[in-house]
């Protein structure tokens, strides 16, 4: 039980770089680190993950063990009358409650994670009762699968220490562009993802109405995207990326890019 709350929370972990509300876990990081991880926050990360998230474990393990987190699990699926788990349900908005984060109920619903697999198995043993296990479940909700057991801190640290080994733009992603810059990618990215999908609805009215509306969403997504390749373009060339392979990737002359790199914050030695 305690070994599936800590799967849980740990995928919670990975994800948490790209949570805005997200200010417990931070915090509690600096102070392990001794106030400030800074430089060393990925090695912080690693090695500090088990104090910090261990508050959080302990709340996860309890509520899967209570049998009125259970029951809104079978609520939520819709008890005789089977459906799909809603993103943001009845046991997902407790349970962020129960780790004092209110907000974090569509967040927990990670589909193909761990909680999800336990869900499934707590609706299985629900609906199966007193008949043979399903086959292929025989373990029950608590079997924690090899693909959702959180990675050792020793691997971890292997692949830390091998990303910042790598010269130049040979080092891996992580290694040279900061969790922040990659936190503020992703946002971007599933800003402009959200805002597209909105737009699939929107072609029934008036023209004008229509167009106004398109045309709006399309532009605020097409300006989230620019910042997002311009700071893509910026982490490249600050990790050892030649300027002249981005601008080819880019499909943008050498000094427009440079000069674009300068006033989006690059480096001004970039060429």
């Amino acid at each position: 039980m305690f070994a599936l709350a800590a799967a849980v929370v740990s995928r919670l972990w990975e994800q948490a770089l790209g949570w805005e509300r997200e200010t417990v876990w931070p915090q509690r990081l600096h102070q392990v680190a001794g106030g400030d991880a800074g430089p060393e926050f990925e090695w912080w990360r690693v090695v500090g993950r088990e104090a910090v998230v261990l508050p959080e474990v302990v709340a996860v393990a309890e509520s899967l063990l209570n049998p009125a987190m259970s029951e809104l699990v079978w609520m939520d699926s819709g008890a005789g009358r089977p459906r799909l788990l809603p993103a943001d349900g009845l046991f997902c908005r407790r349970l962020g409650e129960r780790v004092g984060r209110e907000w974090l109920g569509p967040l927990a619903a990670d589909h193909g994670g761990p909680l999800i697999a336990w869900m499934g198995g707590i609706i299985r043993r629900r609906r199966t009762a007193g008949r043979p296990p399903v086959p292929g479940y025989a373990d029950g909700p608590w079997w924690v699968r090899r693909e959702h057991q959180p990675v050792s801190m020793a691997g971890q640290l292997r692949a830390l220490g091998k990303e910042n080994r790598a010269p130049g733009s040979g080092r891996m992603w992580r290694a040279t562009v900061s969790a922040e810059q990659r936190m503020l990618i992703g946002q971007a990215i599933d800003s402009a993802e959200e805002q597209l999908l909105q737009l699939r609805g929107v072609q029934t009215g008036p023209t004008a109405d229509v167009a106004r509306r398109l045309l709006h969403g399309l532009g605020h997504s097409a300006g989230l995207l620019e910042a997002v390749w311009k700071r893509t373009a910026v982490a490249a060339v600050d990790g050892g990326v030649p300027l002249e392979e981005v601008a080819r990737w880019v499909d943008m002359p050498v000094e427009v890019l440079q000069k674009m790199l300068m006033t989006t914050g690059g480096r001004e030695d970039s060429g």
